[in-house]
């Protein structure tokens, strides 16, 4: 229970610190100019860099068409074990209503 007040009482001290930081237009600017620096290290050569996050959205571009065609597929156990949760309730029903 004490965890919970300290990390309240950071998170609000931390928060109005950042509001108070913030209320200077010239402390603003820093902030986004600082926000576009760490983004453009993250950049190669000015295009984005190679990430897996990319190949989530275009499985079909991917180098390895095994895992393109897995994921493309989609999961069925989900589907599987619906189908077997109301089959069972249905034999139970059956059976209760004989």
């Amino acid at each position: 229970m004490k965890k919970r007040w300290l990390f309240t009482a950071v998170g609000a001290a931390a928060g109005g610190t950042l509001a108070y930081f913030m209320k200077d237009e010239d402390n603003r600017q820093r902030v986004k100019d600082k926000a576009k620096t760490v983004q453009a290290n993250f950049m190669q050569d000015g295009q984005k860099a190679d990430m897996p996050v990319e190949e989530a959205g275009q499985p079909e571009e991917v180098s390895n068409m095994e895992n393109s065609k897995m994921v493309s597929e989609g999961s069925q156990f989900g589907v599987q074990y619906y189908n077997e949760l109301t089959e069972k309730e249905r034999e139970i029903l059956e059976k209760s209503n004989s």
